[in-house]
């Protein structure tokens, strides 16, 4: 109770002091009593509120009452399902999203071409922990995103570590012929879980290349997850040019609890692994993108997006099939409640964000030939749950532009805007174009790194009212930021 407390101090904290920035405090941050004489707001300021306010409430009326995201979210997972960059069910969701986008009623749908990995992960996973006479244990596991194959068997020991600098500093016969474990956790005493993956995540993405520079056959990673369970996580690899390509593999966090043990007690173990995991060449993909064409100042752009990409374990449903569906559901908001933006919106479902990011550097690419003018971008890939507000990567006079606009956000719980990573696919944006704000969605997190990158991520994870109001929260910032720039 106490560090559920304390995480509540935490977020009000935050949010009183992103209010002090702007000039206003929330309901709950109002305590001194009010002024004598206090000079009444001008009448414009207040009329403008009223107006936005009654807006804001329409668009999550809308969402609430005649919402699409949901039924649009069980079809992408439950009927075209995994859509690892340049399979088959990419491509479907690709067609899928054009024709959704067209009946939507935008003014203009369509693709951007671009070229893709292609990285098939074969039959499923084999992983035993063999002791003494060969007695086998098998345990859950999964191959790292683009990681190569073993043809066939890999049996060798192990060596257990903790970061990449500990393997620098083995001696090599202790590495030498053997796999290298990574047995790192999340950092459990951390509030916000992605700070806990970012504290972890490099063992995933460089472990293979530090575990070959050492001579090791391959590498074992714990899964990024505070979640003790039997789901590995996938997740991409890196490999390094001149260096060895070695197998990668994530064990499930039970799984790597039970080798650490088993390692204590028997140095001399060994561990199989199977894997029939290959790349094949770069596949044609698209950017799905609609749009809805400024009433007065067309040239000035908001984008919208998130990725339609998916791990294949699963059916990607809040990594990322709610951020798209909420994309899209947030311009048909606009246009559902008669809103006519005066700058040009677009959604955008980015391709290849999960293994590459070829369809972010894509769109950015194309916006500086085009010499398009970007607003804001804003990006939902944290998953489908709870709206807290928005995360802002701008200078600190446009993050308190921003803020300013917290009251109107406040009822919906969308309130919490400070400064933070706003996504993967559309940082490109900030060289290519310099938009004035990157925006993140954030929402509740707490759950997110269970399910993240694993056979979990299923449609049944998400909650109708968390994912419609959602997307609405993003409408709502859309038409705030459509309406009075920044």
């Amino acid at each position: 109770m106490t560090e559920i407390l304390s995480a509540a101090w935490c977020r009000r904290a935050a949010l009183a002091a992103v209010a002090a920035l702007a000039g206003w405090a929330p309901a709950h941050a109002q305590r001194a009593p009010k002024p004598t004489k206090a000079a009444p707001a001008p009448a414009a300021a207040a009329n403008a509120d009223r107006t936005d306010s009654l807006a804001l409430r329409k668009i999550f009326d809308e969402a609430l009452l005649r919402g699409e995201s949901y039924d649009n979210l069980r079809y992408l997972t439950g009927t075209i399902g995994p859509r690892l960059s340049g399979s088959p069910q990419a491509q479907q969701a690709v067609e899928w999203g054009k024709a959704t986008m067209e009946k939507a009623g935008f003014d203009r749908v369509y693709l951007q071409e671009v070229m893709v990995p292609h990285w098939v992960r074969g039959s499923k996973e084999r992983g035993e922990i063999v002791g003494n006479k060969d007695k086998g244990i098998r345990v859950p596991v999964c191959a790292l995103g683009g990681s190569v194959g073993t043809g066939g068997k890999l049996k060798a020991g192990v060596v257990e570590v903790h970061s990449l600098d500990e393997v620098k500093k083995l001696p090599e016969a202790a590495v030498k012929g053997k796999f290298v474990f990574y047995n790192r956790p999340f950092n459990d005493a951390l509030i916000e879980p992605g700070t806990a993956y970012g504290g972890a995540v490099d063992q995933r993405a460089l472990g293979a290349i530090e575990a070959a520079k050492r001579g090791a056959v391959g590498a074992l990673v714990r899964s990024m997850t505070s979640a003790r369970d039997d789901n590995p996580h996938t997740g991409t690899m890196r490999y390094a040019e001149g260096v060895t390509k070695v197998p990668g593999a994530a064990l499930s966090t039970n799984a790597a609890d039970q080798l650490s043990q088993l390692l204590k007690a028997n140095p001399d173990l060994q561990f199989e692994l199977e894997m029939e995991c290959l790349t094949l060449p770069d596949e044609k993909s698209y950017n799905v993108v609609g749009e809805i064409k400024g009433s007065r100042f067309p040239q000035e752009i908001i984008t919208v997006g998130g990725h339609l990409d998916s791990w294949d374990l699963a059916q990607g449903a809040h990594d990322d099939g709610t951020g798209v569906v909420q994309s899209m559901e947030a311009l048909r908001l606009l246009h559902a409640t008669g809103f006519k933006p005066e700058r040009t919106v677009r959604a955008v479902l980015f391709m290849n964000e999960e293994n590459g990011t070829r369809g972010g550097n894509e769109y950015a690419r194309l916006a500086t030939q085009n010499k398009e003018t970007h607003l804001a971008a804003i990006e939902s890939d944290g998953g489908g749950f709870t709206p807290r507000g928005f995360n802002i990567e701008a200078d600190p006079a446009t993050v308190a532009k921003i803020a300013r606009w917290a009251p109107l956000l406040l009822p919906y719980h969308a309130a919490d805007i400070t400064p933070g990573h706003a996504g993967t696919d559309i940082e490109p944006l900030q060289a290519a174009v310099h938009p004035k704000a990157l925006i993140g969605y954030d929402c509740d997190s707490q759950r997110y790194f269970d399910i993240h990158h694993t056979a979990a991520d299923t449609f049944d994870k998400v909650n109708r009212r968390e994912l419609e109001l959602g997307g609405a929260s993003m409408a709502s910032l859309i038409y705030l930021l459509s309406k009075y720039g920044l």
